[in-house]
């Protein structure tokens, strides 16, 4: 039976107990639609409302989706250490079980989101239809220098948000930084509301200190090739060919592989109004090929 989901007046979504703490979902798109359920996972300091957009479009075409913060990020209660991948994929097993979404689905990582959806593809073979992939960190970025430096940096930088923010430092900075993707109204809000959150901080940089061990986990195994992998990345396809190409792999290794560089954009603004529509094509195309 799936658990009661706590509406809240103060943001979007409803809080979801997973047994003993809760997590902050938003769903869109109509409830009794038959095909599956799209599972948004937001990047390293991201939250869900980093896809409201994405999933305005994907309710459009007739989509059901969710997304959520992750343990200790956004409006979620913190979960236990280490927040490393197997830690999460639970926490979204635990959920999906909660809100009665047992079902095939098809997994969009967003950034380091795309490591969890790609151990979640592992660890659930049977139920996840295929991966999309939006500008999304591979399991092999942590074996380049400059990537365990960038990694490194990114953790340190959080974790003196936290402090900052402690004392309301990250509030002006968040009207700067805090909304990159460009949302607009409650979801925009949101983001910067969450941008200059202290507990938010700690949380990712709790999250981002796991990378190395998270990276293991989601490249412990080859993707199946059967298994339908969508790509999409920031900027042209000129633009960082040495990440393009750690990037592009997971879609040239699966027989129903996509791939589209999306010239203009950023890594958020890939995920705004202006950019989002390419994201869309990778969950058609994933939904096209099971079929």
């Amino acid at each position: 039976m799936a658990a009661e989901a706590r509406p809240s007046a103060a943001w979007r979504g409803e809080q979801v107990d997973i047994g003993g703490r809760a997590l902050r979902v938003v769903r869109a798109g109509p409830t009794d639609a038959p095909g599956p359920l799209i599972l948004l996972e937001h990047g390293a300091f991201g939250c869900a409302a980093d896809w409201a957009v994405v999933q305005e479009r994907l309710a459009a075409r007739g989509l059901r989706s969710l997304a959520y913060d992750r343990a200790g990020l956004g409006h979620s209660d913190p979960g236990p250490r280490p927040r490393d991948g197997r830690a999460i994929v639970a926490d979204a097993e635990a959920l999906l079980a909660a809100v009665g979404e047992t079902g095939p689905l098809v997994a969009v990582g967003h950034s380091m989101g795309g490591l969890m959806v790609r151990l979640f593809a592992l660890t659930h073979p049977d139920r996840v239809l295929g991966l999309v992939l939006v500008d999304a960190m591979t399991p092999d970025v942590i074996d380049l220098p400059v990537g365990r430096r960038a990694i490194g940096s990114f953790a340190g930088v959080l974790r003196l948000a936290g402090v900052g923010a402690q004392f309301g430092l990250m509030r002006p900075v968040s009207l700067i930084t805090g909304n990159l993707i460009g949302l607009t109204g409650d979801a925009a809000a949101e983001k910067r509301r969450i941008h200059g959150s202290a507990p938010h901080a700690r949380g990712a940089a709790d999250e981002v200190s796991s990378w190395p061990e998270t990276s293991l986990q989601a490249g412990a195994h080859d993707l199946p090739p059967e298994l339908p992998v969508a790509v999409v990345t920031a900027g042209g396809e000129r633009v960082r060919p040495w990440l393009k190409k750690l990037q592009t792999v997971p879609a040239q290794g699966s027989q129903h592989g996509y791939v589209e560089h999306v010239a203009g954009s950023t890594h958020a603004s890939l995920l705004g109004r202006r950019f989002a529509d390419p994201v869309v094509r990778g969950v058609t195309h994933v939904l096209g090929a099971r079929r």
